[in-house]
């Protein structure tokens, strides 16, 4: 099975490109954390995604977006100047927004119990 499940912010804006077919692919950078010895450590991971998700990845999704992200691990090779580079990328096939970059704060309220109405029917 080759399953990743992750949840992160987006390091900046969705990019959108086309195939010769028409399909969307949609690129961004997720940013997941954990503590290592008291630190955070963060990792990057490259994300794409294809057709009507990448379509709502690039109308929804702004840097700092908290998502999760279902997909597999593909790893790609390539030469560049005679040494053989890898790149490994998460391909989305789930997309799950799970809050913007700035949640609104939780106001909270306080009742002045004292001016309450005595006129209360019960």
């Amino acid at each position: 099975m080759n399953k990743a499940i992750l949840i992160g912010r987006l390091g900046a804006n969705p990019e959108t490109r086309f195939t010769q077919t028409n399909t969307p692919v949609c690129n961004w950078s997720l940013a997941t954390s954990k503590k290592v010895k008291g630190e955070d450590k963060t990792e990057w991971h490259n994300i794409v995604a294809f057709s009507k998700t990448a379509e709502i990845a690039q109308q929804y999704l702004t840097k700092g977006s908290l998502v999760c992200v279902e997909g597999s691990i593909q790893t790609t090779s390539y030469e560049k100047d005679g040494i053989t580079k890898y790149s490994t990328q998460i391909i989305c096939d789930r997309l799950e927004m799970l809050g913007g970059k700035s949640e609104p704060k939780q106001e909270s309220v306080k009742v002045d119990m004292d001016n309450i109405d005595d006129d209360l029917p019960f």
